[in-house]
């Protein structure tokens, strides 16, 4: 995959303990831990307040890690041991595998845990931190963006987060291993965490941990999970079941749980259509945004609709006949798809009716020195080599990449007074080299195809028939075409009763939604709204 998915409380027998959260340190917090051993566990905490919806919530902050280990390592030993670096392997000369996984979790003050419910927040990548959901969608202080361009150097702005889900649940945004504040170490290391399933195994350690340390087993659990974090969220949904945890809610957010459907590249992979089908009403709602096409519909979401019933019907017809479709039916169909993307008729015919999103991004404003975004295609900016057929560079990410990796910085020092004493990864380069094998549920091996955790979920939801899920995407993402977490939804292999158990926000916004703020403000009250009536008591 390209740059788009590498661009996701406390219990006790009285009320859990809170904490604040403000744009300045707050001056009841306590003094910033000395820097640890990378591998031991550790927290530090403050405490600071969020106003939502006019409501001050006070809350205690925990900045720390947890320590998990690969697949094989063996878990019982006692509490003790496992604290502590695991011993060397008789054969080999360095420790066993294991991983600092570092956290920053909220916790409303005086909630008691036992109702109060509780979100474990990932981005994806794979390769990303989770700092674009903590400092841009929902921790209790949002850096200030500018919306659909470059944002300013620094210094950048925070401020309180009105939209903070902290009105709804208590938080846990957590770092991949090898990304953030989080570390790998150990034999074989890279080949014991950057998988599929072994991401999968990290993150159900992690919660499971988590739960006994804060106390939280009887909260009711959420996973929401952005762009690669999708695939690990559906596939937590089964593997924290395999642990005996059962879910309230599964979020999805900018969603890819089939990996066939993703717009990377199907050229190379002829016979592969469905991804130009998947692309289509995202390449439509796009050209509508930047006026390249006529508007016959007096808004989107109605236009949207017949663009996916073109995409589904004659434009799949066509693509699946390949090289036997005849000039007239060629035609007709160019000419549909130039109506709604707002490419020519012959530049579509050359491109043989495919269109690639890079392509897409450089060819819509018919100006080699313009390309519109990839993760958010509202986004314009240069054109890095106007010669090149396709895309290089993604506005959005150059955009705003910078305010959020400077503004965590220097919040998570001066307001979380965590000091780690190594460097913040917001991303790192591991796509290339990510092991994709999954093994399904039922399977005896893992496939030798692109990952699919659509039967994992089935699974989930099967065995725990009260198992809601909420899909949530923005029109304007390539990366993650929202037309894909539909359609993966209708092939989602569950019985008529629980098709149900699922609902479909969708928003004016791109990849990461809530960089534009009615969709914040939107995706915030739908998430609230979806936790409140899942959570099965009062929150």
């Amino acid at each position: 995959m390209t740059l788009p998915l590498l661009i996701a409380a406390l219990m006790a027998p009285v009320a859990a303990p809170a904490a604040e959260v403000s744009t300045a340190p707050p001056a009841a917090a306590e003094a910033a831990a000395p820097a640890r051993p990378i591998f031991t566990p550790n927290e530090t905490r403050s405490r600071g307040s969020v106003t939502v919806g006019g409501k001050k919530i006070a809350y205690q902050a925990v900045a720390g890690t947890l320590v998990i280990h690969g697949k094989d390592w063996d878990d019982t030993k006692s509490l003790e041991e496992a604290a502590t670096p695991p011993k060397k392997d008789k054969d080999a000369d360095e420790p066993a595998p294991e991983a600092s996984m570092f956290y920053a979790a909220y916790f409303k003050d005086g909630a008691p845990a036992a109702g109060r419910p509780i979100t474990f927040l990932f981005n994806g990548g794979p390769g990303s931190s989770t700092v674009w959901l903590h400092m841009g969608a929902f921790g209790p202080v949002r850096v200030q963006t500018v919306d659909t361009r470059h944002t300013p150097a620094a210094p950048y702005g925070m401020v309180n987060n009105e939209e903070s889900l902290l009105d709804a649940s208590d938080l846990v945004f957590v770092d991949a291993p090898g990304t953030g504040f989080s570390r790998i170490g150990g034999k074989d290391k890279e080949k014991a965490f950057y998988g599929v399933d072994q991401d999968i195994d990290a993150f159900a350690q992690f919660i499971t941990q988590f739960l006994s340390k804060y106390g939280r087993w009887n909260s009711p659990k959420y996973v929401f999970g952005e762009s690669y974090g999708t695939m690990r969220a559906a596939g937590l949904a089964l593997a924290l079941q395999n642990r005996d945890v059962d879910l309230n809610g599964v979020i999805l957010l900018s969603d890819i749980l089939a990996w066939d459907l993703l717009p990377d590249d199907p050229q190379v992979n002829p016979g592969m259509d469905l991804p130009y089908v998947m692309t289509l009403p995202t390449y439509a709602a796009t050209a509508w945004y930047h006026n390249r096409i006529a508007r016959p519909d007096p808004e989107l979401k109605s236009y949207l609709a017949r663009v996916e019933n073109f995409a589904t019907g004659d434009y799949l017809q066509a693509l699946i006949k390949g090289n036997t479709l005849g000039d007239e039916e060629r035609q007709r169909i160019a000419q549909q798809l130039s109506a709604f993307t707002g490419l020519s008729v012959p530049y579509l015919l050359k491109t043989n009716l495919r269109i690639q999103y890079g392509a897409f991004q450089k060819e819509l404003l018919g100006d080699s020195e313009q390309t519109v975004g990839t993760l958010d295609t509202r986004f314009v900016g240069a054109t890095l080599d106007p010669i090149a057929k396709v895309a290089s560079n993604d506005p959005q990410s150059s955009a705003i990449s910078s305010a959020y990796v400077s503004a965590y910085n220097s919040y998570v020092r001066a307001a979380l007074h965590y000091e780690p004493g190594i460097e913040f990864k917001s991303g790192i380069p591991i796509y290339s080299d990510w092991d994709y094998k999954h093994k399904p549920p039922g399977g005896d091996r893992a496939l030798i195809a692109l990952p699919n955790v659509l039967p994992d979920l089935a699974m989930a939801m099967k065995q725990n028939p009260d198992l809601k899920v909420m899909v949530n995407g923005g029109y304007y993402d390539i990366s993650t075409p929202y037309f894909a977490g539909t359609f993966e939804m209708r092939h989602l292999p569950i019985p008529d009763g629980l098709k149900g158990n699922i609902e479909y926000r969708y928003y004016e916004s791109g990849h990461m939604v809530y960089a534009h703020l009615p969709s914040l403000k939107a995706i915030h009250d739908n998430v609230a709204e979806f936790i409140g009536r899942t959570a099965g008591r009062e929150r």
